[in-house]
């Protein structure tokens, strides 16, 4: 708390007097309760070779290069500002670049294909979750430290959110059931559920892969049917199957209670959210947004919940499915007990084992 006065007395001048990206001459980084927030990314150019090897990053013409380098340069000073801000106390979270930062707000919004079913059709595959009377639930929630989440994962380039989605609160049941954490086969999903509704990489539905996969009689492992980032030709073997569930569990549609309830009761729970544009350079910290109110457009998972200390902000650690590059090692924290924000307890489900 300290350390993070002294900037502040020294950033105040330059930042409170004229917001934009001349503070950062002052300062490169500076480190808050462990967590290093990048305040300046100059000279731009370098940063823009770092970034495009890093990323493993090429372009078909020098043209289009230089476009993706406006649009890379404008977003670091996005990032630039709003991180002042956070060191000032304004903003509960931090931003960084990562794989997407060379992309407009509009085409990051239109990759997120991922369409929501609504509650009807939620409610003919999955059965509501009923609660024990009386249950009560701890202030603090990490299936990761419990063994119940496999390492993050990587969709690349097919919006297959919805199968990474249900494939992470199976493999969490599964852990539960039988002491064996394997990762599952999202490619299978991919392939082989479009009979029920799903569209491969143009998106899909949690619950319609627990359907698929209750028909089938399971999913195969990862390493047995491993994820290409594309459609192919359904090669599924019943035979191989690693893990299988009887139906699925929906959380009352809009209450973060009943969310709450079901992730520290049963584990890892499927959800879909709204990923709003700031989403795009999330880096760290607690994800408060009260902008974040569009349509749902993302899957995701959750695998616990806590207070954060700094804060003192409630929050939802989540699970994506854009590789460890992206946010805190693959997770974000996002706001609990907001209203709903990002509509993150809409679609709570999870499977039965």
């Amino acid at each position: 708390m300290m350390f993070r006065l002294i900037v502040l007395s020294l950033l105040a001048s330059s930042v409170l007097s004229a917001p934009g990206p001349e503070f950062v001459s002052l300062f490169q980084t500076v480190k808050i309760r462990n967590e290093t927030i990048r305040l300046s990314y100059k000279p731009y150019r370098d940063t823009w070779v770092q970034y495009k090897k890093d990323y493993g990053k090429s372009y078909r013409s020098t043209e289009i290069e230089d476009l993706r380098y406006t649009i890379f340069e404008s977003k670091l000073k996005l990032i630039e500002e709003h991180n002042a801000r956070y060191v000032m106390g304004k903003e509960s979270f931090y931003l960084g670049f990562n794989q997407f930062s060379d992309m407009t707000e509009l085409e990051f919004l239109e990759m997120l294909r991922f369409v929501a079913p609504n509650e009807t059709e939620i409610n003919s595959i999955c059965s509501l979750y009923l609660p024990a009377e009386n249950t009560v639930v701890p202030d603090y929630v990490d299936w990761t430290e419990q063994g119940y989440v496999t390492p993050v994962k990587n969709q690349g380039q097919c919006e297959s959110c919805w199968a990474f989605s249900a494939t992470g609160s199976l493999e969490g049941q599964n852990f539960r059931k039988t002491g064996q954490l394997v990762a599952l086969s999202e490619q299978q999903l991919v392939d082989c559920s479009s009979g029920f509704g799903n569209m491969g990489c143009d998106s899909g539905y949690v619950s319609e892969a627990f359907a698929y996969i209750q028909s089938f009689g399971g999913v195969e492992s990862e390493q047995d049917y491993p994820y290409i980032e594309t459609v192919q030709n359904c090669m599924a073997i019943k035979s191989k199957v690693a893990a299988t569930c009887s139906g699925c569990i929906h959380t009352q549609s809009g209450s973060e209670s009943s969310l709450q309830l079901a992730v520290a009761g049963v584990g890892p729970v499927s959800v879909a959210i709204y990923a709003s544009s700031s989403f795009q350079n999330y880096q760290g910290g607690v994800y408060d947004n009260p902008l974040c109110n569009g349509q749902i457009n993302h899957a995701v998972l959750i695998v616990g919940y806590g207070k954060d200390k700094g804060t003192g902000k409630d929050y939802w650690l989540v699970k994506n499915s854009w590789g460890t590059s992206w946010g805190e090692n693959g997770y974000i924290k996002m706001s609990r007990n907001k209203s709903n924000q990002c509509w993150i307890a809409d679609m709570g489900i999870y499977p039965l084992v």
